[in-house]
């Protein structure tokens, strides 16, 4: 599988991709402001927040589906998040993030046998030209470029009776190979230039089915980012995933998670470890510094 092109969006739309997405809302203007942040990251080392999503109605969701069998991560979990490049097995971690079409059922085992939980990596909200159901998605339900990158693309996630059988059948391969919980990307599409007039209420209706899919097949699953919708969210998802919120200055909103008893993972590309990983041991986050690529390379903050 060829995935070059991939690297930034597999840390999903790492965050600063999704930020820089965000801030093109407008034409000269914008593009002098964006130049103007160019010049003050370069210069204090952090990147400019986008305008927040304009706030919508809370929809009629579904309850939580419980699952009383599933992995509930300690909060202090060490872990490892590999979606590239042959799986280095002989961490001395809790736990596996790891590609769940790349990675077949023989590593998964085999990860078990030496007493790592594993966790499988799906897009739930992008197109992938190189996956092997890439061609049960529908020309509709694909939108615009991701980070313009022809091969992906974003998903139309209203569109949901033709999405959640394909979301489904990931899962159960997932659930197939072994796995003992899902981590689901690009959860956030409604903040995002997906081509789509997407709202966070469409949002919190697709994450929620997503989250009570997983749990109904024993699947632990992760909130990946979308930390604007944290609250509404937690009840139906058992740990976080977030990328780059002490870059970006944000981390206070995945508190409510550690409060819940609920673990938070954590990542940082850009900054050196002094620069994060005392606030994240203080935070009680199971923090780490990763390569975009997301390669075997980690540095673990405890």
């Amino acid at each position: 599988m060829f995935r070059t092109t991939s690297i930034l969006t597999r840390s999903r739309v790492s965050t600063f991709m999704k930020r820089v997405r965000s801030a093109r809302t407008g034409v000269m203007g914008w593009f002098t402001a964006l130049a103007l942040v160019a010049v003050l990251s370069a210069s204090w080392g952090f990147t400019a927040h986008s305008t927040p999503a304009t706030p919508v109605a809370t929809p009629s969701l579904s309850p939580p589906v419980r699952c009383a069998g599933c992995w509930h991560p300690a909060l202090k979990t060490s872990w490892q998040w590999q979606l590239q490049g042959t799986i280095h097995q002989s961490l001395n971690v809790m736990m596996y993030d790891v590609d769940m079409f790349d990675t077949p059922a023989s590593v998964v085992a085999s990860l078990h046998k030496v007493r790592r939980i594993v966790i499988c990596y799906i897009d739930a909200g992008t197109w992938e030209s190189w996956r092997p159901d890439a061609n049960k998605f529908p020309n509709s339900v694909k939108g615009n470029s991701v980070s313009g990158f022809s091969n992906e693309r974003w998903l139309d996630i209203r569109q949901q009776s033709i999405l959640d059988p394909i979301m489904k059948a990931r899962m159960d391969l997932c659930k197939s190979k072994g796995f003992n919980g899902v981590e689901f990307d690009n959860v956030d599409g409604y903040t995002n230039h997906t081509g789509f007039p997407l709202t966070a209420s469409e949002q919190l209706s697709y994450n929620v089915f997503l989250a009570n899919a997983a749990h109904t097949r024993g699947l632990s699953v992760a909130l990946k980012n979308d930390l604007d919708q944290v609250m509404t969210l937690l009840p139906y998802f058992d740990w976080a995933l977030d990328e780059q919120c002490f870059q970006y200055r944000e981390c206070n909103k995945l508190v409510s998670f550690i409060k819940a008893n609920k673990a938070v993972m954590e990542v940082e590309y850009n900054l050196s470890t002094s620069q994060f990983c005392p606030k994240a041991n203080a935070m009680n986050f199971n923090a780490m510094k990763k390569h975009f690529s997301l390669e075997a390379y980690r540095v673990a903050c405890r």
